[in-house]
């Protein structure tokens, strides 16, 4: 799979850019602010897919949790209608 790189500009003003400076170079733990923005992106990343997977954690504890009697059989049509609505 070909990999695209894409160039965007993003203007900061104020307190952000001072912030941003602050983190980069000699004193900040990036080389330069692309790097610096290459990593917020990851963890941004990282942090839904994370909550992504605690919420599908909670839904199957609470099934696992539920009493056998309160299975119902579904087929996987039932389950695309389902998930559809």
């Amino acid at each position: 799979m070909a990999r695209t790189t894409t160039t965007m500009t993003v203007r900061l003003s104020g307190p952000l850019s001072d912030y941003v400076a602050a983190n980069v170079g000699e004193h900040g733990d990036y080389e330069n602010v692309s790097e610096y923005v290459r990593d917020l992106i990851r963890r941004d990343k990282a942090r839904k897919e994370q909550e992504a997977f605690e919420r599908l954690k909670a839904e199957l504890s609470q099934a696992y949790a539920a009493p056998e009697s309160s299975y119902t059989p579904l087929t996987a049509a039932d389950v695309i209608a389902r998930n559809r609505s």
